[in-house]
């Protein structure tokens, strides 16, 4: 029996589509969590050549495109991120990014300004346990249902719902956090 691929994964015209559908709120994922302009654009990028590479992995019966996107880009920030770890020359880093021209930049500058309530959220969010933060984080912020959340983290939708209360209970105390959060 075959297995039931999505359209995007053999269809230029519906990753095109896919593409369009889902790039704002990439970019408004990744602007929340990283300050430069430069990386966004970067890591919006890498995000959707993963899905062009991976799209035949993806199965609509195990979750929705949502949730499955979401986890792509989180892998893709945590690769990011393990990178600049290792990555000790500011120099090498800039020398191998694409330039922007200056209408890009200000268009990013202005998502990272938006995005600045967020990044203090995640701030507050630090000491919390990994995957009550990854939850809150897709769930609240990110505006993913539990069961979004849930397949892009790769767990059970009831794990993932308390989590969720469990991060909850642990801010209610945060007024600033829960005022820009709470949902």
């Amino acid at each position: 029996m075959r297995r039931q691929q999505a359209e995007f994964a053999t269809d230029i015209v519906a990753l095109e589509a896919f593409y369009r559908r889902h790039v704002e709120g990439i970019t408004r994922f990744l602007a929340r969590r990283v300050d430069d302009p430069q990386m966004v654009a970067d890591l919006v990028a890498d995000v959707f050549l993963a899905v062009m590479e991976s799209a035949h992995t993806y199965r609509p019966g195990r979750g929705s495109e949502v949730a499955w996107l979401y986890g792509v880009a989180r892998n893709t920030l945590s690769a990011e991120r393990r990178r600049a770890l290792r990555e000790s020359q500011l120099t090498d880093r800039v020398s191998r990014r694409r330039q922007l021209d200056t209408d890009d930049i200000n268009r990013l500058e202005e998502r990272v300004d938006a995005e600045r309530p967020a990044r203090r959220a995640f701030m507050a969010m630090t000491d919390l346990p990994d995957g009550e933060r990854a939850v809150l984080e897709l769930v609240v912020i990110d505006q993913l249902t539990v069961t979004e959340a849930a397949a892009a983290l790769g767990i059970r939708s009831g794990t993932a719902m308390v989590r969720l209360h469990r991060a909850r209970r642990t801010l209610k105390d945060l007024p600033f956090v829960m005022e820009g959060i709470a949902k």
